[in-house]
């Protein structure tokens, strides 16, 4: 699944191209792409020829693209979404869902989704922040973002970090792959409680998300296939960084020791034992 720096790759290689372009014309190859915008296929098309692209912006994990109409478009990439600029003339892709055409000249946008968990919708009004994506929270790249507000509130929480990390009405933007790096950089197992946490050691930790999702966007993103890729149909590189995220029994790139893969929320984590050792009942986090 598509975490923050992903996304915002492709929110940033859209902006290049789709900001002050009209859309002339919206193809809907497949009615589950746009399963989301309960008004149907022909409505989705309908509400947005003749509209154009003011803007392209991110909440967490989810695309907005405002239009100068004051609606909007989302965008979820799901497991497999790609939103590609390509030329007209190129040959359509196997699992081509959406097609954007534009009056001047110029790429068209194609949504593609092999496996068509993602999909676009129209929001109503929604230029200035969709209602439909407005619980969300801020992701700590945004400038509006609190560290006090959310050391607080993680502090609050009776659960363990890990989960706290992925819980996006807390945090957006942070999935497994970078709530794993960012524990590794802060030395502490995902399953140590929340609510034990110094402030101190939770603003530390803020500060390694914030750094690793930076780090990630520099790099593209992380690919460990080619369903993700940037609007240019490029990898991103931030796989080669990775500390321990997909490198079970590998060693520690800081003590040594064997990775260990743990079963976690039917996925995977992965950690260092020496580094990240697990908790024992409910002790206090390192300060």
């Amino acid at each position: 699944m598509p975490e923050l720096p992903e996304v915002e790759t492709v929110r940033q290689g859209l902006a290049q191209w789709v900001i002050g372009r009209r859309i002339a014309e919206v193809q809907v190859l497949h009615p589950r792409a746009v399963r989301r915008h309960l008004a149907g296929a022909a409505h989705f098309a309908d509400v947005l020829v003749g509209t154009t692209f003011r803007d392209v912006r991110r909440r967490g994990k989810y695309l907005w693209l405002p239009l100068d109409s004051g609606d909007a478009v989302i965008g979820h990439l799901g497991m497999s979404g790609q939103l590609l600029l390509q030329p007209a003339a190129a040959p359509d892709e196997n699992h081509l869902r959406v097609r954007f055409r534009f009056a001047a000249d110029g790429p068209e946008l194609r949504f593609v989704d092999q496996r068509t968990f993602g999909g676009l919708s129209v929001s109503a009004g929604g230029a200035e922040l969709p209602a439909e994506i407005a619980h969300i929270a801020r992701d700590p790249l945004d400038p509006e973002f609190s560290d006090a507000t959310f050391v607080a509130a993680l502090r609050r929480r009776r659960t363990e970090i890990k989960r706290a990390l992925l819980d996006q009405t807390l945090l957006s933007g942070v999935g497994n792959i970078y709530a794993d790096e960012a524990l590794w950089r802060a030395q502490l197992h995902g399953a140590r409680p929340a609510d034990g946490l110094t402030g101190p050691a939770a603003l530390r930790l803020l500060g390694h998300v914030r750094d690793v999702l930076g780090e990630a966007i520099k790099e593209g993103g992380t690919s460990f296939d080619a369903l993700y890729v940037n609007v240019n149909g490029e990898s991103g590189y931030f796989d080669r960084a990775l500390n321990v995220y997909g490198r079970a029994d590998q060693p520690c790139r800081r003590c040594g020791a064997q990775v260990r893969r743990e079963a976690f929320m039917n996925r995977s984590s992965f950690s260092c034992p020496r580094c990240q050792p697990r908790p024992r009942g409910r002790v206090p986090a390192r300060g």
